[in-house]
């Protein structure tokens, strides 16, 4: 007998949501990437009465192109929100899944076997009709490993991806996933005509089934965006188009929403927030986003857990997040932030004892520590850095120096060829999606961080971790799955090989007499979805 979920509308697909999220490079683009052959202007002129183009402030620059099965650039990753869909997507705001090209919830036919059946009259933007070929496709090379996707990693439980017919697929999994439906937002459906020619002409000119239809990008200016008059899915365009204009000058984006000549902005910096705050609306986020403190354990004596554990204890993080931060943190009681679902306080949590930090190191024989801390140039962890590198070399014995460098160089020159004992850097998976087994996978799954950046995949912890994280991923019921991951939320507190200092807020402002439905993200970006500019 078929079984189907709950609407994802209804107070029941809330209920089983509850349940589920417990159980739970792409290649430098050219100077200019324009789509449809258009280069300037702000899109929308020609708008009806009382409907205004948005324009936005956005922080990153654009070092990808938008190509969903390779970009993971911050603002590609923004504009993907509104040019692509899913079967199943995440409001950025709220988190929570609702059906997008998917037009019902799937549809579970047996523990691994799920059918999902597409809206009625769903286009591309070039007018094409979405079809299950073109969502096969999406998954098929995705999930090639001949295409390295990143996204590959996030869909280890699926075995095979078939048209049914037209407008209904079919998914067969390696094992029953509770969160088969909220993990459906990883892949976003791109029309195989186009994505199949020419991948790279499709990476600069993306055609998606969104409510915007991305007219031009140019590096280091702007993107505009023009509304998709033949969009029919839950999310249409209220705007008749954006423009986003590129400011990774902070000053610059703090002018552009002061003066009105934007009317959001995203990466409010921490010392603008209280003047910003009399102009417009300024809100700052908690989220997941981190700052982790990553160790060379193959380095002695960073070999040592003690030593680890003994720098963490030695950080003053309350006075680190009020000084650099102005207050916008959170300190690590756990992997996860206190908001996240799965929340479980790690057995150990490193408040500040510098005592301590001495006692570790004298216990692990090590009478001398002398090190160089390498950080990304991020502007706030800049900021962040020298107020660590104070509190350690207040600890007897050690010295501590420092060097920020371009997360490009950092981990190409540094992390990944081993060269480097001790890194603190930014992090956030959680724009790909918000599930603990998401979350943990990122950092503490397979190879590509544990063996081959901090070099913790030879340790007996290491196993315990990849088993816990499959007897999670495969439990029939919520309590098992919680169990095993507090398990790992426990061990890699205690083995500190990678862990977070802190967890980031984040400062969004914006006109609030101007834009209609806007919600600031828990996650790097914006998101003009179902917002109004009037």
């Amino acid at each position: 007998m078929k079984t189907q979920f709950p609407s994802a509308a209804g107070t029941s697909r809330r209920s089983f949501l509850k349940v589920a999220g417990a159980l739970g490079a792409a290649g430098a683009v050219a100077a200019t990437l324009s789509a449809c052959g258009a280069s300037g202007g702000s899109a929308g002129s020609t708008a009806a009465a009382g409907r205004k183009t948005i324009e936005a402030g956005m922080s990153y620059a654009l070092s990808t192109g938008f190509d969903p099965m390779t970009s993971t650039g911050a603002t590609p990753m923004a504009a993907n929100l509104h040019v692509f869909e899913s079967l199943v997507d995440l409001h950025p705001a709220t988190r929570e899944p609702y059906n997008a090209l998917a037009a019902a919830d799937p549809v579970e036919v047996d523990a691994t076997t799920y059918e999902i059946t597409l809206r009625d009259g769903a286009a591309f933007h070039n007018g094409d009709p979405v079809t299950a070929d073109d969502v096969v496709f999406s998954f098929a090379r995705v999930m090639d490993t001949e295409n390295a996707s990143l996204f590959a990693q996030f869909v280890p439980f699926l075995d095979t991806v078939e048209a049914k017919d037209e407008k209904t697929v079919t998914f067969k999994l390696k094992y029953p996933f509770a969160l088969f439906a909220e993990r459906l937002s990883i892949v976003k459906i791109v029309p195989r005509k186009l994505a199949e020619a020419d991948q790279a002409s499709f990476d600069a000119n993306p055609v998606g089934s969104g409510p915007y239809k991305l007219v031009s990008a140019v590096k280091d200016d702007k993107i505009v965006f023009e509304e998709f008059a033949d969009y029919n899915g839950p999310m249409p365009a209220n705007a008749p188009g954006m423009t986003w204009f590129l400011l990774s000058d902070a000053a610059a984006r703090v002018t552009a929403v002061e003066s009105g000549r934007v009317q959001a902005i995203e990466d409010v910096p921490y010392l603008d927030i209280e003047r910003l705050e009399g102009e417009v609306t300024v809100e700052s986020v908690q989220s997941f986003g981190l700052l982790f403190l990553m160790f060379n354990c193959a380095e002695k004596p960073f070999d040592d857990k003690r030593v680890r554990q003994a720098l963490h204890f030695g950080l003053d993080t309350q006075a680190i997040i009020d000084r650099a931060l102005l207050g916008n943190a959170t300190a690590a009681t756990s992997f996860v932030h206190q908001e996240h679902p799965n929340y479980h306080q790690a057995a150990t949590v490193f408040e500040f004892d510098a005592d301590k930090a001495a006692a570790l190191l004298k216990e692990a024989g090590v009478d001398t520590l002398e090190f160089e801390l390498l950080t990304t140039d991020t502007s706030w962890v800049q900021d962040v850095a020298p107020v660590m590198t104070e509190a350690w070399n207040a600890i007897p014995g050690v010295t501590v120096t420092m060097r920020n460098l371009q997360s490009g160089a950092l981990y190409g020159d540094h992390v990944d060829n081993g060269n480097f004992t001790v890194v603190a850097a930014p992090g956030d998976p959680s724009v790909f999606g918000n599930d603990l087994d998401l979350l943990l996978s990122w950092w503490y799954r397979g190879d590509v961080w544990p063996a081959n950046r901090f070099r913790w995949n030879e340790t007996e912890a290491y196993g315990i971790v990849q088993a816990k994280l499959d007897e999670a991923a495969r439990a029939g019921d919520a309590k098992t799955a919680q169990d095993a991951w507090n398990e790992i939320l426990d061990l890699i507190a205690d083995e500190a090989a990678l862990y977070p200092i802190f967890h980031r807020k984040l400062p969004t402002a914006w006109n609030d007499e101007a834009l209609t439905g806007f919600k600031p993200l828990p996650t790097t970006g914006i998101s003009f979805l179902g917002v109004e500019h009037s």
